[in-house]
């Protein structure tokens, strides 16, 4: 599961809620170890993806460096193309 949460800093753009959010729900599901928690949990798995979705914006507005911001698209092809190489075509 975990293996889907992606880097989310020095990115232009930069990254989006819904990025922050999904990497949230990432992490609280690997901790949990449930892809949906019971209706009995819900309200508290919830309330743990808010508040580290919360962490991880402050996180992420917060963290200073002097590396140039990596263009998304870039990324991207770089990581289909090491796909590519790993699993073939």
């Amino acid at each position: 599961m975990c293996r889907n949460i992606r880097p989310l800093n020095n990115f232009e753009p930069p990254a989006t809620d819904d990025e922050v959010h999904a990497a949230a729900l990432q992490f609280v599901r690997k901790v949990a170890g449930a892809t949906k928690p019971s209706s009995a949990n819900q309200e508290v798995f919830d309330r743990a993806v808010h508040e580290i979705a919360h962490i991880t914006r402050h996180l992420i507005d917060d963290l200073v460096t002097t590396a140039t911001p990596k263009n998304r698209d870039v990324e991207a092809a770089k990581a289909k193309e090491r796909a590519r190489l790993r699993y073939g075509a």
